[in-house]
C-alpha cells in the first residue's frame, strides 16, 4: 500500500509518575509509535498518521503538541479548548512495574468536536485507531462514532482500554460491532466476554466466538510476558513473548497495536506482524514511559 493514511480517534495526555510526568493516552502512544514504524523495511512506505484529538491552552499542551509533532505524528486535527485542561492521569507502579491509574475527567480530550479537516482526513483513510476511555462521555463518544461511519471502508480497529469506571457493557458492546480488528488483553477478555454473551472458554474458543459473533477480520489478545494469540476465519497463529528486564509496561501494549496494524496494512504475513509487534512492545518496556525517546 503506498502512503497509507492512519487516523488515531481519542485522548491526549499527561501520565504523572511519581518521578516525573510523561507523555502518554493510547491513542496518542499508538500514533507515535506507527509513524516510526510504518515505513520500516525498504519495500514499505510511510504512513500519514494523525491524531484526533483536544489538549488544552496551558503548557501541557503545548509540550504534548511538540511530542506528537517530533515523532512526525500530523496535529492538524488537535484541537487547543480554552477553559479545559490538558488530560492527566495518575501512574503508581507495582513492584513488577505495572501500572495502577486515577484518570482525570472534565478535561480537554472529553470535548472533542468535528470539523471539516476531520472529515476530509477520514475520507481517505485506510485505518482508524479508537478506545472504549475516550468515549466515556458526549461529546467525543458522538464524535468518535461519527467518523467511524464516515471511515466505513477502512480497517477500523478497536482497541480496548478499559478504565473503572469509565465503561459498562454496553459501550463494549458497541465499540465492538464498530470495529473490523479487536485488540484486548487477556485481562479483559472475561470483562468482554461478559459484556457480548460469550460463555467462559478457553481464551482461544472465546476469540474465536468473539470473531464470529461480529464479523471481524481479526482478534488479537496480548498475554503480557508470554506473548499474544491472533484469531482470524482461516488461521490461529500464537506468538510467545520475549524476555526483558521491565522498567514499566505503560505504553507496550500501545507500542504491539501501532506494530499490528502496520503489519496488517502492508499486508504482511500473520506470524512476521505478530512476531515484530511482540518484539516491540518488549522493548517499550526496557524504558521509562510510553514512548521512548
Amino acid at each position: 500500500m503506498q502512503h497509507p493514511t492512519i487516523i488515531a480517534l481519542g485522548e491526549v495526555l499527561w501520565d504523572l509518575f511519581p518521578d516525573a510526568p510523561q507523555f502518554g493516552g493510547a491513542p496518542a502512544n499508538f500514533a507515535c509509535h506507527a509513524a516510526r514504524h510504518s515505513g520500516q523495511g525498504a519495500e514499505h512506505q510511510p504512513a500519514s498518521v494523525v491524531m484526533a484529538s483536544a489538549v488544552g491552552n496551558d503548557e501541557r499542551g503545548r509540550r504534548a503538541l511538540r511530542v506528537l509533532a517530533d515523532n512526525n505524528v500530523d496535529v492538524t486535527c488537535v484541537e487547543t479548548i480554552d477553559g479545559r485542561p490538558t488530560g492527566t492521569v495518575g501512574v503508581d507502579l507495582d513492584d513488577q512495574g505495572r501500572p495502577r491509574f486515577t484518570i482525570h475527567d472534565h478535561v480537554a480530550w472529553d470535548h472533542l468536536t468535528w470539523d471539516d479537516a476531520l472529515a476530509t482526513r477520514l475520507s481517505v483513510a485506510d485505518a482508524v485507531y479508537f478506545g472504549t476511555l475516550a468515549q466515556r462521555g458526549e461529546p467525543s463518544r458522538s464524535v468518535i462514532r461519527r467518523a467511524l461511519s464516515v471511515a466505513e471502508h477502512a480497517i477500523r480497529l478497536l482497541d480496548v482500554n478499559l478504565r473503572s469506571p469509565f465503561y459498562d457493557a454496553a459501550l463494549i458492546r458497541e465499540s465492538v460491532q464498530l470495529c473490523t480488528v479487536l485488540k484486548l488483553s487477556d485481562e479483559e477478555l472475561p470483562e468482554v466476554g461478559r459484556a457480548c454473551g460469550v460463555p467462559l472458554a478457553s481464551p482461544s474458543q472465546m476469540l474465536a466466538q468473539l470473531r464470529q459473533q461480529y464479523d471481524l477480520d481479526l482478534v488479537v489478545m496480548t498475554r503480557g510476558a508470554d506473548g499474544a494469540i491472533a484469531v482470524s476465519a482461516d488461521h490461529v497463529v500464537e506468538q510467545p513473548g520475549s524476555p526483558v528486564n521491565v522498567v514499566d509496561t505503560v505504553g507496550a501494549g500501545d507500542a504491539f497495536t501501532a506494530a499490528l496494524l502496520c503489519g496488517e496494512l502492508q499486508q504482511s504475513p500473520r506470524a512476521d506482524t505478530l512476531r515484530r509487534a511482540c518484539a516491540v512492545a518488549a522493548q517499550v518496556c526496557t524504558h521509562a514511559g510510553a514512548v521512548p525517546g
